[in-house]
């Protein structure tokens, strides 16, 4: 049976952040810096962006709702649907034991692989070239979703029970390289390139942090490129998007879809964030959303937030990343379980590197991939597993030292305040 791996602490940096020679490093003012500031730090972070997301949701979506003769709430209910769904999910995952993440590890894969799988049958849906998603009870589902969350889970038990023998390239590269490639190709096969970039992110990441020898990361390396490149030419759709994206937009047919789905989005999108100012126009006073920018409530709703809430908007959006991330990354110091360690890393690859390709394309930086801003755009099956993947995070970050008995601390204060309230004849407080 699986159990977790504790690791000792590191040459050069301790599990509390603390250099070789004593001085803390990536650490917050004292006053600040208690057992509980990481389990705070994530679980505001993921609330506050999933509350922006709802209204965004809501802002974004109710023209185009109005347009096609539906409620304007439309979109906003399937998400506050999803949302709701996701916080008993995340309350939940928060709860599990680590050890019981390891043991679940194996069957969480395999049920990934079957429902990937789904998108083959009947069931299985496309969108715009990627046939990525399955039809169940009249809701579209996007299993890559829980593939990116199963992976992150069963590639860190795995990576945790072989600890001493990954300085041996076999041991490092079987059998999670196999495994991680069984899950890129069939979402390969569904051609999503943005989904598979994610995933070839989060698990080079789990390898690097569980101490994989370096000389392996070059070779992953040159064969993600060849394999992208490959995905790439394979599509004139991603031809086209690329071929937009490096000549600045100004060769593209505006006709083609490739236009439509690179260029044309991108310029709406900087328009939308020039146009935005400062402060914004206003939530809700939005003139790109009235069919102007494509998928303004999905992946290009930060282009949204700056033309509603400006500047200040966008930087609110970056600065909760910034905090979520770093949240997480405190966990990945502080902690001396590997499980615990390659998981987190994980999910903070999974959600930043996310949010980076996606605000990156609003921004023109990058080309359109078609990936959602984590937590905020709209999408039930990437609400869902992103909230249960930082809801197991959270729960790593209840286990730092000193946590426990300060959430159970917490509660005594609460029972103690709510002694002092007047109490009734009847014995009950007023």
């Amino acid at each position: 049976m699986a159990t977790s791996t504790t690791l000792p602490a590191a040459t050069g940096v301790d599990v509390g952040g603390r250099s070789r020679r004593g001085r803390r490093i990536w650490s917050l003012p004292a006053r600040l810096d208690t057992p509980l500031t990481s389990y705070y730090l994530v679980l505001g972070a993921s609330v506050a962006l999933v509350c922006i997301g709802l209204v965004m949701v809501l802002s974004s979506s109710s023209v185009d709702a109005i347009a096609s003769d539906d409620s304007p709430f439309t979109e906003f209910w399937k998400q506050a649907l999803f949302a709701a769904l996701g916080v008993p999910l995340m309350y939940t995952a928060s709860r599990v034991s680590i050890r019981t993440w390891n043991v679940g590890a194996w069957p969480l894969l395999v049920a990934a692989l079957l429902m990937q799988a789904l998108v083959f049958s009947p069931l299985g849906d496309s969108v715009k070239g990627n046939r990525n998603w399955i039809k169940v009870a009249g809701f579209t589902l996007q299993p890559s979703e829980f593939c990116k969350f199963a992976l992150i889970v069963w590639a860190a038990a795995v990576l945790a029970r072989k600890r001493p023998l990954l300085n041996q390239p076999m041991h490092a590269l079987v059998p999670v390289v196999p495994g991680a490639l069984l899950v890129l190709g069939l979402v390969l096969l569904g051609k999503d390139l943005g989904t598979s970039l994610v995933v070839m992110a989060l698990v080079a990441a789990m390898l690097f942090v569980a101490g994989a020898p370096l000389r392996l990361f070059g070779m992953a390396m040159l064969a993600g490129g060849l394999l992208v490149q490959l995905m790439v030419t394979g599509s004139e759709n991603r031809m086209g998007r690329i071929g937009t994206w490096l000549s600045g937009c100004k060769d593209g047919d505006a006709t083609s879809d490739a236009f439509y789905s690179g260029c044309l989005q991108a310029r709406h999108g900087m328009w939308a964030l020039a146009s935005g100012g400062w402060w914004g126009v206003g939530l809700g006073g939005s003139r790109e959303k009235w069919g102007l920018l494509p998928e303004a409530h999905n992946d290009f709703i930060f282009a949204v937030i700056g033309e509603e809430l400006g500047l200040v908007g966008t930087l609110a959006v970056l600065g909760l990343f910034a905090i979520l991330g770093y949240g997480l990354f405190r966990i990945v110091l502080r902690t001396d379980d590997l499980f615990v360690k390659i998981a987190t890393t994980g999910v903070l690859t999974w959600v930043l590197g996310q949010a980076v390709i996606n605000i990156g394309a609003v921004l023109g930086l990058l080309p359109v991939v078609g990936l959602p801003l984590p937590l905020v755009s709209s999408g039930g099956s990437a609400l869902v597993m992103t909230m249960l993947a930082l809801g197991m995070v959270i729960g790593f970050a209840r286990r730092e030292a000193g946590a426990p008995e300060a959430l159970a601390a917490r509660g005594g204060l609460v029972q103690r305040s709510l002694a002092v309230l007047p109490v009734r004849r009847d014995g009950r407080a007023r």
